[in-house]
């Protein structure tokens, strides 16, 4: 749906050479331990040219684990050739059971051993060098990764295939610069749409606004779309951070006219939540298209919603610890 007018205001047998000697690195390297990767310094991102060093025994043996298709970490069941290359389960379906360095057929070897060295390994999470000091099992390591609070976020920007990931600086810089989002500081805003033609509200109709305020980032999310067959209008925030931090903010959005209004407060969103999660949880201010015609007023051809609201921060009062409002000036 075209936008006409929008306005945002801001207030080892058959083992060749190589794998004996991939082998006998497995049998030096594979009881790595907590104590030793404690003591390389793996968690900080002032890694000095001794502890790089440090990094590359276990390196070498994260590398004899990787798979040489999908160049992903391989866990049980790793397949062999019977010339000892390895290949993660998942490729070796992708590959039609050859071996992609020999050619060889495949079969049904597992390589035993070099599951049982992955199962002695301890290993840093991969997000070491932006600040998580975790280390893990290497079996657990997966799962940490895929909920660490050190991962890149993906770009919250809705409706396309932008598969941009970062931190949150590089990713304000990517909306204004790459998807020319509009940026505006300050806790108030006032969101006019105007649609010339509000019967044609089709999926995937959207737009997005970014507010700076109590030194974070939010986007405003405002979009038309249906649920089952009914046209609708949403409005939502979210928070531009993780989880834990979009508690302790609050906003509250309002849309009205002719006498009417409707309101809705809640907490935003992480943006970790994708913008389609969000949105098919309707957590946010809902508007059917007739009272959105409503509100537009005359003979309703033409819709004109204005949608405006607040972001504040909750704070403890130190007397009663109570959650009390922060509203920013």
């Amino acid at each position: 749906m075209d936008i006409d007018s929008i306005e945002c205001i801001s207030s080892s047998d058959g083992l060749d050479e190589e794998e004996v000697q991939h082998m006998n690195l497995l049998a030096q390297f594979g009881s790595t331990s907590k104590s030793t990767l404690n003591s390389q310094n793996y968690g900080g991102v002032n890694n000095n040219n001794n502890n790089n060093s440090n990094l590359r025994p276990a390196t070498s043996v994260h590398e004899l684990l990787e798979c040489p298709v999908c160049t992903s970490s391989m866990y049980p069941p790793i397949h062999q050739c019977h010339n000892g290359h390895t290949i993660c389960s998942t490729c070796k379906v992708r590959v039609h059971n050859r071996c992609p360095t020999c050619r060889q057929e495949l079969g049904d070897i597992r390589c035993l051993a070099l599951e049982k060295v992955a199962e002695s390994l301890e290993l840093p999470c991969k997000y070491f060098s932006v600040g998580c000091l975790e280390i893990f099992p290497y079996y657990s390591k997966l799962k940490h990764e895929a909920m660490c609070s050190f991962r890149p976020y993906s770009c919250p920007y809705a409706g396309s295939e932008c598969a941009v990931v970062g931190d949150i600086p590089f990713l304000v810089s990517h909306l204004r610069d790459d998807h020319k989002v509009d940026m505006h500081s300050g806790c108030t805003f006032n969101h006019r749409y105007v649609k010339s033609n509000p019967r044609e509200v089709e999926n995937a109709t959207w737009m997005l606004t970014v507010f700076h305020c109590f030194g974070q980032y939010f986007c405003l999310h405002f979009e038309a779309f249906q649920i089952g067959v009914a046209p609708v209008y949403m409005a939502f925030l979210r928070f531009m951070g993780d989880e834990a931090d979009s508690r302790n903010y609050s906003y509250s959005l309002e849309v009205g006219g002719n006498c009417r209004k409707l309101t809705f407060e809640g907490t935003p969103r992480s943006i970790r939540d994708s913008h389609r999660k969000v949105r098919d949880s309707h957590d946010g201010l809902i508007i059917q298209r007739n009272m959105a015609l409503f509100f537009s007023g005359g003979d309703r051809k033409e819709l004109k919603l204005r949608v405006t609201g607040r972001i504040w921060k909750e704070q403890q009062n130190p007397d009663g610890g109570v959650c009390i409002p922060n509203l920013c000036s």
